[in-house]
């Protein structure tokens, strides 16, 4: 939709779309929860709002919205403008992997940029005939579990998460995604209820915020639950304690894949002899990495220390 100057009250589609968009701007909210500017989130907003998919919305742009639908289009922005709130919390919705799920303030809102590499199924570095047992942990909305039973089809997925408002999210989506079959939900603090199981493929955005970034994130972060970002002084606490046990519930050359976010370049300091392997996505980032099963148990004294 090309961006032009409405004169008066918007009416349209179009109108509604810039004018939240000069909205939000204006009120110096923070975008990070599923788009990263004022104008997408805008356009999220209206494609929840008029209920119709991202491909539609060229078609729509001269629809007039009925007082119904301006008066909730309206609401919804002075909401995100006076709370703060993530608009996914707002409209109980988020996408992940080209997926919908419910959301809301038990769990974190799904970005893990593990997304960008399940759909591949890890290829090159996964085998994917190889893998029939995966573990999603700290799962929080189920997101990664569901988004990888649907790359793995002949795979079970165990999700698992220390919070139990967590995983009553994440019954609630693997349930729409009719997966109930073939994810299992375990409340569990990292592997301390995983006793015996072993997996394949352990995938994991766990906290890895550290105190630091805690102390200065935006008004959006607030809404999340603070177990779900934040480990320790450095960042590490969580992913340090995950390296020292993942090698004794992965096969014989099985793999962890990890997102670690801003605290990668402390976990590459910590271990400079770890041959952690990093995923680069599509935009440049390297925050997740992978490590197998044999490397992780050559350093699992340094893991333990």
């Amino acid at each position: 939709m090309a961006k032009q100057k409405q004169p008066g009250e918007p009416r349209t589609l179009h109108d509604y779309v810039l004018w939240a968009e000069r909205q939000f701007d204006k009120a110096g909210l923070y975008f990070g929860h599923g788009t990263d500017n004022a104008r997408d989130e805008a356009v999220w907003l209206a494609m929840h709002v008029l209920d119709i998919p991202y491909e539609a919305l060229d078609a729509e742009v001269s629809r007039a919205l009925t007082p119904g639908e301006a008066a909730q289009f309206r609401a919804l922005v002075e909401q995100r403008i006076a709370t703060r709130k993530p608009l996914a919390y707002l409209l109980n919705e988020a996408w992940f992997a080209g997926l919908k799920f419910y959301v809301d303030e038990r769990v974190i809102v799904p970005r893990s940029l593990i997304g960008d590499f399940v759909h591949d199924r890890f290829a090159p570095w996964i085998k994917p005939d190889g893998v029939a047992r995966i573990l999603d942990l700290c799962t929080g909305s189920g997101c990664i579990a569901i988004a990888a039973a649907f790359s793995f089809p002949e795979a079970r997925v165990d999700a698992a998460d220390i919070s139990r408002a967590a995983l009553d999210v994440a019954r609630i989506n693997v349930e729409q995604h009719d997966l109930h079959d073939r994810v299992e939900l375990v409340e569990s603090d990292l592997f301390s209820n995983l006793a015996g199981r072993r997996y394949d493929l352990i995938l994991t955005n766990p906290p890895y915020v550290d105190a630091r970034d805690m102390a200065a994130l935006p008004d959006e972060y607030r809404h999340e639950p603070e177990l779900a970002l934040a480990s320790g002084e450095s960042g590490l606490d969580d992913i340090i304690r995950i390296l020292a046990a993942a090698p004794e519930h992965l096969t014989p050359g099985g793999a962890l894949i990890a997102e670690v976010g801003n605290s990668c370049t402390a976990l590459a300091r910590r271990f400079p002899s770890v041959p952690f392997v990093w995923l680069t996505n599509p935009n440049g980032d390297e925050s997740v990495f992978l490590l197998g099963e044999e490397e992780l148990r050559r350093h699992a004294a340094r893991f333990a220390r």
